[in-house]
């Protein structure tokens, strides 16, 4: 008799602004706890998605309370770790700055300038091992595959490429910034992806990241940037639901 199929781990979904939850969870169930970094956002919500184990956390915490600057990335990503993830897909709502970046685009970055700063951005804090990983491609190659080509096979047309911006926020950019960060050759601005993405590479956590254009960055556009964001993420939460749910089956 054949040995059975080992038990896959299950993957984590980290939700931010165009993600507040995951409706389809099935079985949903809540982790709860501290570890040596202090408390996560949340509880993690463990359960099923299109039938595979997934485990779910709010980036900015149960009523989106967190600004970007106080989250504790380090407790979040050793909270997924502790739960046998090995694969993270972060969820982020984003501005756009070039042509490409029509809002409601949905996004799959490939590289990430971080204009953070004061940030717990490492493992590595003098307690602990010392670790100098390589960040050359700071996204797992497989798993942004997998986003892909799973949206281009929906018919959801995902940008394959985009150099992320990564400002401290809460505060929206200037558009001086904006053309600063355009003359670097960044793509879309956002305020979450460092340190997570640093911190899941330090973990050993394949990590990818999957963003919707909610608005055009300041400067880009017309109108006012919250009403435009408004206008946009339902139907980027919708077409990123739509994503999870067929590609966690292919992985």
């Amino acid at each position: 008799m054949a040995a059975p199929a080992p038990h896959a781990p299950p993957i984590a979904i980290i939700g931010g602004t165009a993600l507040a939850d995951l409706a389809a969870l099935e079985d949903a169930s809540e982790i709860r706890g501290d570890n040596p970094y202090g408390a996560p956002s949340g509880p993690l919500l463990t359960g099923k998605l299109a039938g595979r184990e997934v485990v779910f956390l709010m980036r900015h915490g149960p009523g989106h309370h967190l600004p970007p600057h106080k989250i504790n990335y380090r407790a979040n990503i050793r909270a997924l770790a502790d739960a046998g993830v090995k694969q993270v897909i972060a969820v982020a709502a984003v501005g756009g700055i070039g042509d490409e970046m029509a809002s409601g685009r949905l996004v799959i970055p490939h590289q990430i300038i971080d204009y953070s700063w004061g940030r717990e951005h490492s493992f590595s804090d003098g307690d602990s091992e010392l670790q100098h990983v390589d960040f050359t491609d700071p996204y797992d190659r497989d798993l942004r595959t997998a986003l892909i080509d799973t949206g281009s096979h929906l018919g959801l047309n995902p940008a394959q490429t985009a150099v992320h911006a990564v400002t401290q926020g809460p505060r929206l950019e200037t558009a001086a910034e904006v053309d600063r960060m355009a003359r670097d050759g960044c793509d879309i601005i956002g305020m979450t992806g460092m340190p997570e993405a640093g911190l899941a590479r330090e973990a050993g956590l394949a990590y990818a990241c999957c963003a919707v254009v909610v608005n055009a960055a300041a400067g880009r556009g017309e109108g006012a940037i919250h009403a435009e964001i408004e206008k946009t993420i339902a139907q980027g939460m919708a077409d990123i639901s739509q994503l999870l749910a067929a590609v966690v089956k292919s992985l």
